[in-house]
């Protein structure tokens, strides 16, 4: 599954950004999202999606259960 960013909690601190290996994340002004087409949940490149990892509000970045998960080519 893709990840995907609660909008409502999302403080646009942009530490998401910079460590995600697919470019995934981008800024829309007030928040960051998430293009699930490109979201690889970091599998290949890290343990664990890496935006949850540096988000510093819980659950902000979050599984987004309207995507298959990610499978590796």
């Amino acid at each position: 599954m893709a990840f995907k960013i609660v909008s409502s909690q999302c403080t646009s601190c942009s530490a998401c950004e910079a460590e995600c290996p697919n470019e995934a994340i981008s800024d829309k002004g007030t928040t960051f999202v998430i293009d699930p087409a490109k979201c690889t949940e970091c599998v290949g490149h890290y343990d664990s999606p890496q935006c949850a990892a540096v988000c510093p509000i819980d659950d902000t970045c979050v599984v987004d259960p309207k995507f298959p998960r990610y499978q590796a080519a």
